[in-house]
């Protein structure tokens, strides 16, 4: 019997020696932490503290989405963030496309150590997103966004089903986020794939352009889609995340000099 996916949120405490580290971790819209689950415990396996909520609105039905407001998938990151903080010397925070843009907010409004964003989304790029909110009066749901992974008989487990409601409130949230952008000082480590269905790279080009404050190193995933957590270049993701922690955690360190978190890999840009 294969089981279905997982949408249950994970957490871990710190484990091993060193600062006390903590990673928040966000999936994207219409999903669950199906998604992340692997990159979650390879989190956990390098010794951080890890808190991976479930959205409100996700992981049940498509319906139930359609009742929420971004306000809510922020505070329950936001919350997460929290928790975390309270027990850990440093946290930074983690996401998926509509994750990635969760992750920024509370890069923008709290004390993150750093930043690593998968194929982040800033912009809907659909035509029709300004007439969401008068659509959404008329139509209750599109197909779905779900599965963009090049890696054969995968699935991330998202809705079959778009709602419209929800998407207008993507929509508002990305253009608040982008707006906060500058606010951001943590570094930001972004995972892009060169072939992507769900988010362009105009995604890209708001958060260089937002990014006054912050370092943002980019790297290119050649053989994934949308969907990288759960595609051919998940490890690349798991332990390049993992290095650019540990990175970031030294350079804090008083009196450790440490190379630029990334610096010098083969295939990275820094921006």
């Amino acid at each position: 019997m294969i089981a279905g996916p997982d949408h249950s949120p994970f957490s871990s405490a710190t484990s091993g020696t060193g600062p006390r580290a903590g990673v928040v971790l966000s999936h994207g819209f219409t999903g669950s932490p199906h998604s992340l689950r692997s990159w979650a415990q390879a989190l956990a396996g390098a010794g951080f503290a890890v808190r991976m909520p479930l959205l409100p609105g996700h992981g049940t039905s498509w319906q139930d989405l359609s009742r929420t407001r971004w306000q809510q998938w922020h505070g329950a990151l936001d919350d997460a963030f929290l928790e975390l903080d309270a027990e850990c010397e440093h946290v930074f925070a983690a996401g998926l496309s509509m994750g990635g843009a969760l992750a920024l907010r509370v890069a923008a409004t709290r004390p993150l150590a750093g930043v690593v964003l998968v194929n982040p989304g800033l912009v809907i790029d659909d035509p029709r997103a300004p007439l969401a909110g008068i659509l959404k009066l008329v139509m209750k749901s599109t197909p779905a966004i779900a599965n963009d992974i090049l890696k054969a008989g995968i699935d991330e487990g998202a809705y079959p089903r778009t709602p419209v409601a929800a998407a207008h409130e993507l929509n508002k949230m990305f253009k608040d986020t982008a707006r906060l952008l500058p606010r951001i000082t943590a570094p930001v480590q972004v995972y892009r794939s060169a072939v992507d269905h769900v988010v362009s790279d105009s995604s890209i080009s708001v958060l260089r352009r937002g990014l006054t404050h912050a370092p943002l190193e980019l790297v290119r995933l050649e053989n994934s889609y949308h969907v990288a957590t759960m595609d051919n270049d998940a490890e690349q993701i798991f332990q390049g995340s993992v290095d650019f922690i540990r990175a970031t955690l030294a350079a804090l360190a008083p009196g450790v000099a440490a190379p630029v978190p990334g610096s010098g890999e083969a295939g990275n840009e820094q921006a």
